[in-house]
């Protein structure tokens, strides 16, 4: 049995929760995405409605199901898209975690009509996206509490620790692609938390449905709710 199934140490908490890729349309039949499966987004998710929260999880494509009465469910494609559905409930939510890999460029233009073969080779000019956390990092208020992923592969602590501050984050959850079993497409994960004050929690490699229950632990705790 979980920890938080007879509990209601978040319950009825609104939480907000991204996760999975985003795809950055290039014509009618082409885009642009990553090896995202949303897998530790989605477990996140299911915790917290196990544990009594009202859950909005705004999905981009993958190939996973969660049914819950206290989930309101939306499927989005692109980051601009995320963004605007983030920008709908950030503001009513207590606890966002913004695990999404959202795709950092777009294609500047976006054909309506297939491209066709024709020379060799191909250039393609692409745009920045905004990014997601930072924008909601810019309008958080005091009494929101707002948790980031950093998937990195070198100068992992430090770039995690520069993403906490930039992003106005209260705890950043370090993976990393050196660790086997970890990160896109695994059902385990190998994590980092580290809080404002600097410190860490090392986790190892756990599923990611165990993992999600760690994190809830790590949020409770910094919020004094245990």
């Amino acid at each position: 049995m979980n920890p938080y199934q007879k509990s209601s140490l978040f319950s009825g908490k609104r939480i907000l929760i991204t996760a999975g890729p985003t795809r950055e349309a290039l014509d009618p039949v082409r885009y642009i995405s990553n090896h995202s499966t949303g897998k530790m987004g989605y477990a996140l998710a299911e915790a917290f409605l196990q544990s009594g929260a009202l859950v909005t999880l705004i999905s981009g494509p993958v190939n996973l199901v969660l049914a819950h009465e206290h989930l309101n469910l939306i499927k989005v494609e692109s980051a601009n898209e995320m963004f605007r559905q983030c920008s709908h409930y950030f503001d009513e939510c207590e606890i966002a975690l913004f695990t999404a890999a959202v795709a950092d460029y777009r294609p500047e233009i976006t054909h309506l009509s297939k491209i066709k073969k024709t020379d060799d080779t191909f250039s393609l000019k692409m745009v920045r996206n905004r990014d997601i956390a930072v924008e909601f990092g810019k309008i958080k208020k005091p009494g929101q509490f707002s948790i980031g992923f950093a998937l990195e592969s070198d100068n992992e602590l430090e770039n995690a620790r520069l993403k906490l501050i930039e992003k106005n984050f209260d705890l950043i959850i370090l993976n990393s692609t050196n660790d086997a079993g970890a990160t896109f497409g695994f059902d385990t994960n190998k994590i980092t938390i580290i809080d404002k004050l600097g410190r860490e929690q090392h986790f190892d490699l756990k599923l990611k449905s165990v993992l999600a229950f760690d994190i809830l632990d790590s949020i409770a705790a910094q919020l004094k709710l245990v």
